[in-house]
């Protein structure tokens, strides 16, 4: 396993370029945290019960979203570990929590954390009484165990399947699709909600809700939609419970693939007029191998896809024109797809020489085999290697960086500060990243104020 901290691509292994080892964490903020995602669950109370010393990062997120009232936490001692009493601290430990708020809360997301696992501590049973207890709660089941991570589903993955268990479905009829599994909305001019309204239905979208109740009618919506890959399984389960469609649209670079994408959900709508409502349950996966089977509107659908990639071309040869032949640097923490986006910036002649990640998205393994065979010196860069403690951090000419890491890296001003694809999708998504690059090399920004915040996106007090 090669353990350098830049390689050229041609060299490096799929999926895992980079060995597994000491890690260096650089001073750059990455994607959500548990905190800010669970914020996402309006009026909800987030409960952690946890030891002091884990404790001080979570609340110190909670304050900087300005939402330490919806934040509370039940301390572990050492004592319980050797006693045994962990189970009966948290149930009492919460409910004291929960007696001690100005008014109970519609739902409450509980963090158990690795200490109960170890201890093999009774999880069922500590839901079990709290929801005897307190009934008019919905228990939003959370998990803080980073350290099981390298197995099995991250607690940002858990955190979001259990989010949406409390979704409910009233049986009214509604003309509308709802997107989950996101922690921002997709701008108005996403392709998804242009689609949707030209064919009469409402685009709800999670983080625009309100309120509890607003939140959990999300159910009601024909449609589940996710375009992220940490949505991919919630959409999944959650269709798959409600008995409604669910499709997985991952945001991508690629113009075929978003053909294919909206292909399969023109397809839908079209199925959905003549079968009104839709019977059944169905969960379709569009992860780029979509084949799209209607041949109604056919020409309209092409007529669709022919002004919106002309129009992403403009977009991109602007950004060209404005740019030449400036090195370009991507990393991994502004979207899902960095191998796809420096595919499709290499196709329109930038000079993409870096990009950041320290394992390769299995949704980007198409991506990785055109790039080791079309741009073979490309340089995959690790960004946890112990080695970037002292790895030059200055560039020799002027720079454009995408995502804040590697800007970071870079030591440049001159950046697109956005994560996991921020409210980029379809042709919409391309068109504006290109704009975003324009505006990041015109305009120069503050990398040391800037690249540490954290929670890029939800309200913080920073």
């Amino acid at each position: 396993m090669i353990q350098n901290i830049e390689i050229p691509i041609r060299e490096a292994e799929y999926p895992a370029p980079f060995a597994h080892a000491l890690e260096f964490n650089p001073p750059a903020h990455g994607t959500w945290n548990i905190v800010h995602i669970g914020m996402n669950v309006p009026e909800a109370q987030q409960i952690y019960v946890c030891a002091v010393n884990c404790m001080r990062g979570v609340v110190l997120t909670a304050a900087e979203m300005n939402r330490a009232e919806r934040f509370s936490f039940v301390i572990l001692k050492e004592e319980d570990l050797i006693e045994g009493t962990v189970e009966d601290i948290t149930i009492q430990g919460v409910a004291d929590v929960l007696r001690k708020l100005p008014k109970l809360p519609p739902a409450v997301c509980l963090f158990t954390v690795c200490t109960h696992h170890f201890l093999g501590c009774d999880i069922n049973r500590i839901y079990r009484e709290l929801e005897e207890e307190f009934p008019e709660i919905d228990f939003i089941r959370g998990y803080m165990d980073p350290i099981l991570q390298k197995e099995g589903l991250t607690p940002d993955q858990k955190l979001r399947i259990s989010m949406y268990r409390v979704l409910k479905d009233a049986h009214t009829e509604k003309d509308s699709a709802a997107l989950i599994g996101t922690n921002v909305s997709l701008a108005d001019t996403c392709d998804l909600k242009r689609l949707l309204a030209a064919e009469g239905i409402s685009f709800l979208q999670m983080p625009d809700t309100e309120s509890y109740e607003e939140y959990v009618r999300l159910g009601e919506a024909d449609l589940f939609l996710s375009v992220v890959p940490n949505g991919r399984l919630p959409v999944q389960l959650t269709a798959q419970r409600l008995g409604k469609k669910g499709l997985y649209l991952p945001m991508t670079f690629d113009y075929e693939e978003i053909k294919n994408q909206e292909n399969v959900l023109l397809d839908w709508v079209e199925q959905r007029k003549r079968e009104s409502p839709v019977k059944g349950m169905e969960v379709t996966d569009c992860n780029g191998s979509c084949l799209a089977s209607g041949d109604r509107g056919a020409t309209d659908r092409e007529q669709w896809f022919s002004q919106e990639i002309a129009a992403c071309e403009e977009s991109l040869l602007q950004a060209k024109q404005l740019m030449g032949d400036a090195p370009v640097w991507i990393d991994y923490v502004v979207h899902p797809r960095p191998l796809g986006l420096a595919k499709l910036l290499l196709q329109h002649g930038f000079r993409v020489e870096k990009v950041f990640l320290n394992a390769v998205n299995t949704e980007e393994e198409a991506a990785f085999s055109w790039l080791q065979r079309e741009a073979p010196e490309l340089l995959l860069c690790s960004t946890i290697q112990p080695l970037n403690r002292i790895h030059p951090r200055k560039t020799r000419e002027k720079t454009l960086a995408i995502g804040p890491q590697a800007a970071w890296f870079a030591g440049t001003g001159y950046f697109v500060n956005m994560v996991e694809g921020g409210n980029l999708q379809g042709f919409d998504g391309i068109r504006r990243m290109a704009q975003l690059m324009q505006e990041a090399w015109c305009e120069e920004k503050d990398t040391r104020d800037l690249v540490p915040r954290k929670g890029l996106g939800c309200e913080s007090c920073v």
